[in-house]
């Protein structure tokens, strides 16, 4: 059977690349009918941050990622390297330095710190035996892992599994996504208001890029648009925390932040001087609105702008008086979003 592993250290929220492993491995776990196996690389306590291993699960969870063994720390199989490393030595594959740490007898490659703690080289390849890995898929920033830990793995009495790298994903600027560039982790597109849909559709599209791949936000914005038109209205009113009647006029929104934005300037907006010269605009706007049913569809909240603009209006102001502010949703969508009465109300 195939098993694959998705191997994050607890650093906090994921980067894309690493998303883009966990996707892959995945989709390839499934593909095969196998098993992804969630493992937490946390030997190395300097990287290890407070919450870094909850906001990795919260990401995958974000991002429909499900695991079907783990999570298994390393921290917690010191005793399953402990004995690897004994029966290499027993071999004499390895050799043990004065200062208590073990490395390769050829190669040099350190298994075992001084303090007796596992490397990061020896837990990854002693696991992916242990743990009867059978692919590994991972960045090609990792290629030059490859021959130490093919290496481990023959001292070990065991060879790797298969190995599959794939690309990077990178900034404008070419280089590694980092928090400079902006959009590089997953909480800092969820909280930009990215769809986790969006997000998951663009590092399916991406798959297993041969060479590293420059993040193309463009698209991902495009899916996150696109992402949002097909949300059905109890989720999008979810999402925006209002009534679904206010849905209609959210639709349009490009983020799940502008959705929530959207929805503040139906709901709630902030009262705007629009000014005497608008008054001719909104007198008229009332006049249109009085006779009209209670609650309009959204059809006839089209038609009433559409008869506002026949006669010169300025539907700038009419806009502000309705939402206090001069971009936003559809205007006809507002006015099918609030009553008649709210509607007179704001243009009074």
């Amino acid at each position: 059977m195939v098993r694959v592993r998705f191997a994050p250290s607890p650093t906090g929220s994921l980067h894309l690349g690493n998303a883009l492993t966990a996707v892959a491995n995945r989709r390839f776990a499934t593909a095969h009918d196998g098993v992804l196996l969630l493992r937490i690389d946390d030997t190395d306590p300097t990287r290890s941050v407070a919450g870094g291993e909850e906001a990795i699960l919260d990401d995958l969870a974000w991002l429909g990622v499900a695991w079907e063994e783990g999570p298994v720390r390393q921290s917690e199989r010191g005793a399953l390297y402990a004995g690897a490393v004994e029966r290499a030595l027993e071999a004499g594959v390895v050799e043990r330095d004065a200062d208590g740490s073990v490395r390769l007898a050829r190669g040099g490659a350190t298994l075992v710190r001084a303090d007796g703690t596992a490397t990061y080289q020896l837990a990854s390849v002693a696991d992916d035996l242990a743990l009867e890995v059978t692919h590994v898929i991972r960045g090609n920033d990792h290629r030059p892992n490859l021959p130490v830990q093919q290496a481990i793995a023959r001292a070990l009495g065991g060879s790797l599994p298969e190995v599959i790298h794939h690309g990077l994903v990178l900034g404008e600027d070419g280089k590694k996504l980092s928090k400079r560039h902006g959009h590089s982790s997953i909480a800092e597109l969820r909280d930009e208001g990215f769809p986790a849909e969006a997000v998951r559709a663009y590092l399916a599209e991406l798959d297993l890029p041969e060479h590293d791949v420059n993040l193309d936000l463009a698209r991902l914005r495009r899916l996150a648009v696109d992402a949002i038109a097909a949300m059905p209205d109890g989720a999008i009113a979810e999402a925006a925390g209002a009534p679904v009647e206010v849905v209609p006029a959210l639709r349009g929104a490009r983020t799940l932040v502008e959705v929530r934005e959207y929805a503040q300037l139906v709901l709630d907006p902030a009262p705007v001087d629009v000014g005497a010269a608008a008054r001719p605009t909104l007198e008229r706007f009332a006049e249109l609105r009085v006779p009209a049913p209670e609650w309009l569809s959204l059809a006839e909240g089209k038609a009433i702008v559409r008869e506002v603009k026949a006669v010169g209006g300025d539907l700038r102001a009419l806009r502000l008086a309705l939402t206090g502010a001069e971009r936003g949703p559809e205007l006809g969508a507002v006015l099918a979003a609030i009553s008649r009465d709210e509607a007179l109300r704001r243009v009074s």
